[in-house]
């Protein structure tokens, strides 16, 4: 399915020492970091966005994760098809062929443009997958409500990602974190009036949410593909000569993003199905885990971040032929996000109480929070417990997927989360409650990472490439 390349190795001189030698720390910090504070952004986006519905309703705050993530799911395949167009732009740039990178960008416009009315036309089917869920109807009905209001934003996400890779996968990842961060307070913004009303906007709770949500979005798309034609990138990557289909180019976008697409629908949905189970033990219970995956947000987003930035490096080394650099910088990411991940995951143990505490000092009955609050400092142990796998999962399958090696990490993920479903269904069908879930949960994300580990260590991927060879 790959075409491989071997390449002798190069000599070269570089400075000694992890932090300055070429794809060492430095390097690695230098394209990790903003990508980290633009995952941050978000993450911080979608905590306040929490802090408001849980001031709102408490229903809210536990209606609006599992239907945010069914949203997600609809269009996370021709999102991880679009995504990929980052890989290819990576690998077109580090090979010096320039004029192929806006073509493989807009290859994943049209993905994104298909994808608009795809998720639109998928809000028939809410009532019927959230009420048959097994949750209470009133949960359902906001689940319902959220759903129908993030449906508008899909083909915006699909849209901002494709654009967006142009710049990560050439390393100029600081316009992602601009951009990111000012689509960030715009949906702030917006969520504070349309929750709660302010402003001449109407009362409109979890649905606000939603549409404030939606208009981000788009902002973000629209701003990205306004960068993405200023003149010198047109003359230069050919973004705007680009424009037409390219139907070689996108079948092979389309064959090696798919195992992405299918790999990030299933396991979203595998995912949003976790949710909806634990949602059978009642509104606390699946308010409690809300509020402890938000939490952990503020570990999983930056790291993907990370993940991000190894699979940008991996690409664009492959690109120039030198799978020494490729492999260096992967385990630079890695000490990254690994460092990165601890911190975090020490925190929540060491000061699970402070972690809580601004959705404590916001909630309208401190009795009520109280009941949220007990589980949610068990599960913020768990989250610690598996964070350190989370990152070798996010850094090393990165990596495999900037080099090409899609269909193992579609695999393995597909596989492994199919068997935490089914085991966190017969759990629940046993009576072993909420502590049984996330014990599976935590056993999910450390098999992965051990498994996307061993592949780095002792895979093909280092003779991967997913740029056609040049014709002389």
């Amino acid at each position: 399915m790959h075409e491989t390349l071997e390449s002798p190795p190069t000599p070269h001189s570089e400075p000694a020492g992890w932090w300055r030698r070429e794809a060492g720390l430095r390097e690695a910090l230098a394209i990790a970091l903003p990508m980290m504070i633009s995952s941050l952004s978000w993450t911080v986006m979608n905590f306040i966005d929490r802090l408001f519905l849980l001031k709102y309703s408490p229903a809210a705050v536990a209606a609006a994760l599992p239907a945010g993530v069914m949203a997600f799911a609809v269009i996370s395949f021709p999102l991880g098809v679009a995504s990929y167009s980052s890989t290819f732009v990576a690998q077109y740039f580090g090979a010096g062929r320039r004029t192929r990178v806006g073509p493989a960008v807009w290859q994943a416009v049209w993905i994104g443009v298909v994808a608009t009315p795809f998720a639109i036309a998928c809000i028939p089917l809410a009532d019927g997958y959230f009420y048959g869920s097994g949750v209470s109807p009133e949960i359902a009905a906001l689940e319902v409500e959220y759903f129908y209001t993030l449906s508008f934003s899909g083909g915006a996400i699909v849209l901002a990602a494709a654009l967006s890779a142009f710049f990560s996968g050439r390393g100029n990842v600081r316009v992602i974190m601009v951009v990111d961060t000012l689509a960030a307070v715009v949906n702030v913004v917006l969520d504070y009036f349309w929750i709660f009303g302010y402003a001449g906007f109407p009362e409109a709770g979890i649905a606000g949410a939603g549409w404030a949500t939606t208009v981000a979005l788009w902002f973000k798309a629209v701003v990205y593909f306004a960068l993405f034609m200023r003149r010198e990138y047109r003359q230069e990557f050919a973004t705007l000569a680009g424009w037409r289909p390219d139907w070689t180019l996108l079948l092979r976008l389309l064959r090696y993003g798919f195992a992405g697409g299918m790999q990030m629908a299933l396991e979203v949905a595998a995912f949003g199905t976790f949710m909806q189970l634990i949602g059978r033990l009642g509104q606390d219970i699946a308010a409690a885990t809300s509020l402890s995956f938000n939490i952990n947000n503020f570990a999983f987003m930056p790291v993907w971040g990370v993940g991000m930035a190894a699979s940008t490096m991996v690409g664009r080394r492959l690109g120039e032929n030198r799978p020494d650099l490729a492999t260096r910088a992967t385990w630079s990411c890695a000490a990254w996000g690994s460092a990165y991940m601890l911190t975090i995951c020490t925190f929540y143990i060491v000061f699970p109480y402070l972690t809580l505490k601004p959705f404590r000092l916001v909630a309208d009955d401190p009795v009520e929070f109280a009941r949220l609050e007990a589980p949610a400092v068990v599960l913020l142990r768990f989250v610690a417990a598996f964070g350190f796998f989370d990152a070798l999962n996010i850094c090393f399958a990165g990596a495999l997927k900037g080099a090409g090696d899609v269909m193992f990490v579609f695999i393995a993920s597909v596989a492994i989360a199919a068997v935490g479903v089914l085991a966190t269904y017969l759990g629940l069908e046993a009576g072993l409650g909420l502590y049984w879930c996330w014990s599976v949960l935590t056993a999910w994300v450390v098999v992965l990472g051990i498994a996307f580990f061993y592949r780095f260590l002792y895979g093909p991927w280092r003779t991967m490439r997913v740029i056609e060879p040049e014709v002389e």
